[in-house]
């Protein structure tokens, strides 16, 4: 049999090629159906799944949420104080009333700041609240980006749709995070599959 010639290889062998690129580029961890993509883009910056979970009330499952940083945080406390921009994608698995959810939003936010850290930001938190409240409720499925940006704050989208201008202050992004990640998260279990690695 004849010797196969270079560009009759390289055509046998780039549909395979082109699989694999397909296949690294789709990678995935998925949860409840809901896939998160192992790496995402902020800006000309790439980030890395931290961790990913389902946040269940009672028998009732609410959202999935991940987490993602420049690297990966072996503590939540690494997570908490990490250089660089971070990334809190959720996944309502159910539909979520706008008032609940801005008051969980709250209640995870004081329960994890003393009472004079919770003043110094409280007023970012109520602007916040308001605007999740004019958003309205969210329907199941519906996606939730929460971008903590250390020189221009913190971004909001609800369903791809940004909620005003940044909110400002790296101890708001910090207080924001610690409703997962703080002393008093707003689910234990979810902590760590959040921060996944020894603890």
């Amino acid at each position: 049999m004849a010797a196969l010639s270079a560009a009759s290889i390289i055509r046998r062998l780039l549909p395979v090629l082109l699989l694999g690129f397909a296949l690294s580029a789709a990678a995935a961890t998925e949860v409840e159906g809901v896939a998160f993509a192992d790496e995402v883009e902020i800006g000309s910056q790439r980030l890395q799944l931290n961790g990913v979970g389902l946040r269940k009330r009672f028998f009732f499952k609410v959202y999935v949420v991940g987490l993602y940083l420049t690297s990966p945080a072996v503590t939540a406390d690494g997570a908490l104080t990490a250089d660089g921009p971070k990334r809190v994608r959720i996944v309502t698995m159910r539909e979520v009333a706008a008032e609940k959810f801005a008051d969980a939003l709250m209640g995870g936010v004081r329960a994890n700041q003393t009472p004079e850290a919770y003043s110094r930001i409280e007023a970012r938190v109520l602007d916040l609240r308001s605007r999740i409240l004019a958003k309205g409720s969210a329907a199941e499925g519906t996606e939730i980006v929460l971008d903590l940006l250390p020189e221009v704050g913190t971004v909001m989208q609800v369903a791809g749709a940004r909620l005003g201008d940044p909110i400002p202050g790296a101890d708001f992004q910090r207080a924001l995070l610690s409703v997962w990640l703080g002393h008093e998260p707003v689910d234990r279990a979810l902590k760590d599959a959040l921060v996944p690695t020894r603890r």
